[in-house]
């Protein structure tokens, strides 16, 4: 083949071309899964305090509620570990890498498609046949406007996003908080049950001696017996239980369950105030239904997408070719006519997506003016309740128990008085423990579904804090 066969011209078009599509494409970086690097980084996790201090910056610069600082060498207060939690919890890392994505998506979209190069060649078998080719590039013009609606569609979803992290950080804020109160109460049971232990086995050394004595039956001394032998397996069984919900809030806080840290017990949760116009708040407010606002507005973006679609984008190509030795100057163009399918069946889709979406902000809402009412209920009902043990049955219990303390000290037992005393008197500190779980739990409960005071709404500009080795989990909005 000679260079009058295939013109220099020609050849230096394709050589550009192919140098363009390689240099414009990026190249893969292997990295590595060390999953024993992150088993000793997840045990280091508590120690890290300057990590943890920068984040709990970036909370209050954010107006978040948050301590004004942390400090876990004297032990992990319950504000601490819900600070913690928004930094090491494992759905609050994976949720913010989601974003992550939906982030890169949006900020790549709305771009043209690549040109397209063709080459045609044929050769001539007859001696003096020439060497006939066309060279071609062809690009679509995106003229129906389209490509400015997929932005916004990407952009829409990635708020969706970040309103989920946004809803993610707020729910596992009540969780922490509730999951605290659980692990306290049982603390104080296991310290209590371990108190009516000793006062019974104090009871059952008196009754070996009463029995030697016969002051007492040995049938008197075997019920003594056979109730120190239940109290230590319920000694157990709480200590078993304890652990288990120490285990569970370490884990919500990215802590592994065996973790050496010491967490300071808090019982109690405050009681917002009742507001005039509660269902106002839980729908201006409500981290839920900001995450289906967010959905509904993804549905309509996505509708207009499928709408725009109808309207077709222009097709063109220019080229350069030689045929029987004769130049050529190639210029094609093509455009669709909707008007057989006119992309229907996505439209029909997308409306019924968008439908979709508006029941289920609708339906979320009846959902939470219901879980509401029922906390508000709940919450009414354990401080009535709290109101006639700490008022009543509980301080009475104490006094019957310091005037059998009294007796065991002058010598007068009663065996089966003392016993009914100190289980009546267990049984109304595990009743009063649960009744301030319960309505702790309800005052949690309540505080979420009422949302922050200061809603965080989040925009296409905001941007998840990046992943890397030296912050592996944290990060922020």
């Amino acid at each position: 083949m000679q260079d009058t066969q295939f013109p220099r011209c020609a050849r230096l078009v394709c050589a550009v071309l192919t140098a363009l599509s390689i240099t414009g494409c990026q190249r893969y970086t292997k990295q590595p899964l060390d999953l024993s690097a992150h088993r000793s980084a997840l045990t280091k996790r508590a120690s890290d305090q300057e990590s943890i201090a920068n984040f709990l910056d970036r909370l209050n610069k954010q107006g978040e509620p948050a301590p004004d600082h942390v400090d876990l060498t004297d032990g992990i207060s319950r504000e601490e570990g819900e600070v913690l939690a928004l930094f090491y919890n494992a759905d609050l890392r994976l949720a913010r890498l989601d974003a992550g994505v939906a982030l890169a998506t949006a900020e790549n979209a709305g771009r043209w498609q690549d040109p397209v190069f063709g080459f045609d060649g044929a050769e001539l078998l007859s001696p003096s046949g020439p060497f006939e080719f066309g060279l071609t590039l062809g690009m679509t013009l995106p003229i129906s406007g389209r490509l400015d609606i997929e932005k916004a569609l990407a952009d829409a979803a990635y708020k969706a996003e970040l309103c989920r992290v946004v809803n993610a950080e707020w729910d596992i804020r009540s969780a922490v908080h509730a999951a605290w109160v659980r692990w306290s109460a049982a603390e104080e049971h296991s310290r209590r049950i371990r108190q009516t232990l000793m006062q019974i086995e104090r009871i059952e050394s008196v009754a070996s001696q009463l029995e030697g004595v016969d002051e007492i039956t040995r049938v008197e001394s075997r019920l003594v017996h056979a109730e120190v032998t239940r109290f230590r397996s319920h000694v157990i069984e709480d200590d078993l239980r304890r652990r288990g919900l120490r285990s569970r809030l370490l884990a919500l806080m990215g802590l592994p369950g065996d973790a050496d840290v010491m967490l300071l017990p808090e019982l109690g949760a405050s009681v917002m105030a009742e507001r005039a116009l509660p269902i106002e708040r839980i729908i201006d407010c409500n981290t839920m239904l900001d995450v289906l606002r967010a959905e509904y507005q993804v549905a309509e973006e996505s509708l207009r997408l499928e709408i725009r679609k109808q309207y077709p984008d222009l097709d063109i190509g220019i080229g350069y070719g030689s045929e029987s030795n004769d130049d050529r100057l190639l210029l094609g163009a093509s455009i669709a006519i909707p008007v057989l399918n006119a992309n229907r069946a996505g439209i029909a889709e997308a409306e019924s997506r968008r439908a979709r979406a508006r029941a289920e902000a609708e339906t979320t809402l009846e959902r939470l003016i219901i879980d509401y009412a029922r906390a508000r209920s709940q919450l009414t009902a354990a401080d009535e309740q709290l109101a006639i043990y700490e008022g009543v049955l509980a301080p009475m219990l104490d006094e019957q128990s310091r005037e059998v303390a009294e007796l065991l000290e002058l010598g007068e037992v009663d065996i089966p008085l003392l016993l009914e005393t100190l289980t009546r008197q267990q049984e109304s500190i595990g009743a009063l423990l649960a009744l301030r779980v319960e309505r702790a739990e309800a005052a949690i409960e309540i505080a979420r579904l009422l949302g922050p005071d200061q809603p965080v709404r989040p925009t296409p500009t905001d941007k998840p804090t990046a992943t890397d080795s030296t912050q592996p989990e944290g990060g922020d909005r």
